[in-house]
């Protein structure tokens, strides 16, 4: 995991080509403009989700894990909290789903391991596989806007 500001973006881009060109396009484009949905960037291999939402409290989001996708989620307006612990031996809520790339994991039984991290406007977050995250939390109901896009591993 990573957390940092889109100002450094460019500190990450050694990391893999695909990720140098979701930061760039994160970098490069008004998200205030675009419509919510879902849009190519190159093809299935990098896909950018806008999306408009409230806060949730943390007991009712349960954690997420990906295989076939880096998470790369950006807050343009707003600010929220994400739940952070690496994947170990906990027991998921259901299978893995391959066509959407995730597992769920309940609240409850990782609560005492989380870690609850800020994302404020202008902030991003890398999500790798064996990362266990839950984004979109806050202890008080609050407007966000995030784009969230999808890397090919």
């Amino acid at each position: 995991m990573v957390v940092d500001s889109l100002a450094h973006h460019s500190l990450y881009h050694g990391l893999s080509p695909r990720l140098a060109k979701a930061l760039t396009h994160l970098a490069e484009t008004d998200f205030t403009q675009i419509e919510v949905g879902t849009y190519p960037l190159d093809g299935k291999d990098i896909f950018v989700i806008v999306n408009d939402y409230l806060t949730q409290p943390k007991e009712t989001e349960p954690f997420e894990v990906h295989q076939q996708y880096i998470d790369v989620q950006f807050v343009v307006s707003g600010e929220e909290e994400f739940g952070y612990l690496p994947l170990a031996n906990q027991t998921p809520l259901a299978p893995y789903h391959q066509e959407h790339d995730f597992t769920e994991f309940d609240y409850e039984s990782n609560k005492e391991d989380a870690a609850f991290i800020p994302l404020k406007a202008g902030m991003f977050a890398l999500f790798f596989p064996g990362d266990m995250h839950m984004p979109g939390t806050l202890d008080t109901e609050v407007p966000v806007r995030k784009v969230v896009i999808k890397v090919k591993i």
